[in-house]
């Protein structure tokens, strides 16, 4: 698993283009009058004054959940291990580190399960003791959705095979459903993203430098990306550096600054409308990246506890697996709890005085049709080797950054005496879908309904959501061929999360228009 690298630079001519694309949209002229929807929408929103940051974390290629969380009832996991073979089948739980991590819910839906033995730190905070990361520890909880997925209405097996009802378009497809997942609406053209149009309804919550937003609601760590795209907010993106700088080179940069800045203060002028608002744009983004990074830099945790390494370790990878330096997803949720901690400070303590604001985090490998395990293609498989390989390694990173990002949001809460501070931050895992229960001998396959993982302050924790799926091929909760028909709409999970973080009620159908088609809006994950 290679970790991603970032230039916290860019040449002049790419950053040009990059910023004034983001900023103006490719379809800015056309969204005229849905802008003036979401804004008279936004408008009629009920006012609120807390901060609230959702952070998604999107696991791409399609994690194999059916090893994230595993069945420890002893009927149930012999038919998960005997399904699943010596290439996939995790250890049942004997209390050891070396297998399925036991989960003790608190409320019991029949089953029994246990973590993948390298999600110690979840497996903790499940059960509502968090590990510490460098004597760092958390109030966060942690809980889990079972076989979410895209649907266009609720789905039965009779319905799927007869085609009675309508099932989402190019099912097992990275690209299709990777846009399904973000936009919540798989039975129409893709505009925007569920998160872009949360951000557009909330948007005028957030301070504002005249009639734009100081610093956009929807921050990326990874590029552009669906979930984001609104019809107001454009997405914001920044390294794992922090702000993409324009670079000037040459002998006299501040002169080269002040005649592009004295080029820009022409072109806004000018009676041409795509000109002017491309320089408006362009000024606006440089602006907001100065801001940030002012912001950044007047953090009290900057030297204290952001700059400590120790804070966001290197990997290690469980029961003898390898050691993971400058991991991607690491890197990319200590930069989102800098901007956490800079965009909830108020301007009087050198922050940016933010109400609402949306992540976006990535990370990729998890399309394992091999090496899935080290028992992959091996002549004699072991238990020992069965919990190693490419899939050990990512959930580790998913586990040990999901568990240092919330030990830094308990920090920010000391920091600023904000007893809340843990339950205005929520985080949940996405994924393209999930994977073949059965093995193809060295992996696995696409899949469609996942598991997924909700944590933070305000999560009910310790708790398990959704209907877990009949472990058989050819059972009542699969296609054919292990793939799980999906029991719980992305559109009911996403709600859920949107509820919390303020969309009312009467918005709902604006942000997520199929969401009446299924019974329960609500999923109760969130207090």
């Amino acid at each position: 698993m290679e970790p991603e690298h970032f230039s916290s630079f860019t040449t002049r001519r790419k950053f040009i283009r990059q910023a004034a694309c983001a900023a103006l949209g490719t379809a800015a002229l056309t969204n005229t009058i849905r802008d003036l929807r979401f804004i008279n929408a936004a408008m009629a929103q009920t006012p609120s004054v807390d901060y609230k940051a959702l952070v998604c974390i999107f696991l791409s290629g399609g994690n194999d959940s059916n090893n994230l969380f595993i069945p420890t009832d002893p009927s149930e996991y012999a038919s998960y291990a005997s399904i699943r073979t010596p290439v996939l089948a995790i250890p049942n739980t004997d209390g050891g580190l070396a297998t399925a991590l036991a989960l003790n819910a608190l409320s019991s839906d029949g089953h029994t399960y246990g973590l993948h033995p390298a999600c110690r730190e979840l497996q903790g905070m499940f059960n509502g003791t968090p590990m510490a990361v460098n004597g760092n520890t958390n109030s966060g909880k942690l809980a889990a959705l079972f076989n979410a997925g895209t649907l266009v209405y609720p789905l039965t097996k009779a319905q799927y095979n007869s085609g009675s009802v309508a099932r989402p378009p190019q099912l097992f497809s990275h690209s299709d459903q990777v846009t399904q997942w973000q936009t919540s609406i798989p039975d129409r053209a893709p505009t925007t993203g569920w998160g872009g149009r949360c951000a557009d309804l909330l948007d005028t919550m957030n301070p504002r430098n005249g009639n734009a937003a100081a610093l956009s609601l929807a921050i990326s760590l990874a590029g552009a990306n669906t979930f984001e795209v609104g019809g107001i907010v454009q997405q914001y993106s920044v390294s794992t550096n922090g702000v993409v700088a324009l670079s000037l080179p040459g002998p006299s940069p501040s002169a080269r600054q002040a005649a592009f800045n004295s080029i820009l203060g022409i072109d806004e002028l000018q009676s041409n409308m795509l000109v002017q608002n491309y320089a408006l744009a362009l000024d606006h983004s440089l602006a907001t990246g100065s801001s940030l990074s002012t912001a950044l830099n007047n953090s009290p945790l900057l030297a204290s506890y952001f700059n400590v390494a120790a804070n966001f370790p290197s990997i290690v990878v469980p029961n003898g697996g390898p050691t993971i330096n400058n991991s991607s997803l690491m890197l990319q949720l200590k930069m989102v709890a800098k901007i956490i901690d800079a965009g909830y400070r108020s301007a009087e303590q050198g922050g940016l005085g933010m109400k609402r604001q949306i992540f976006f985090c990535q990370v990729g490998g998890y399309d394992t049709h091999t090496g899935q395990t080290n028992n992959a293609g091996a002549g004699t498989p072991t238990p020992a080797q069965v919990i190693l390989g490419s899939q050990a390694n990512l959930l580790a990173e998913l586990s040990q950054s999901m568990n240092a990002f919330q030990a830094a949001m308990h920090k920010i809460s000391v920091q600023y005496g904000d007893a809340d501070f843990e339950k205005r931050v929520t985080s949940f895992t996405n994924s393209d879908f999930g994977r073949t229960f059965p093995s193809n001998a060295l992996g696995s396959d696409h899949g469609w309904g996942s598991h997924h993982i909700i944590m933070g302050g305000a999560v009910n924790g310790q708790r398990t959501f959704g209907t877990w799926p009949t472990l058989a091929v050819g059972g009542p909760d699969d296609t054919s061929t292990g793939r799980w028909i999906p029991t719980t709409s992305v559109d009911q999970f996403a709600a859920t999360l949107a509820k919390w973080f303020g969309v009312d009620n009467t918005k709902m159908s604006t942000v997520f228009p199929n969401l009446g088609r299924f019974a329960t809006p609500d999923l109760g994950f969130m207090s």
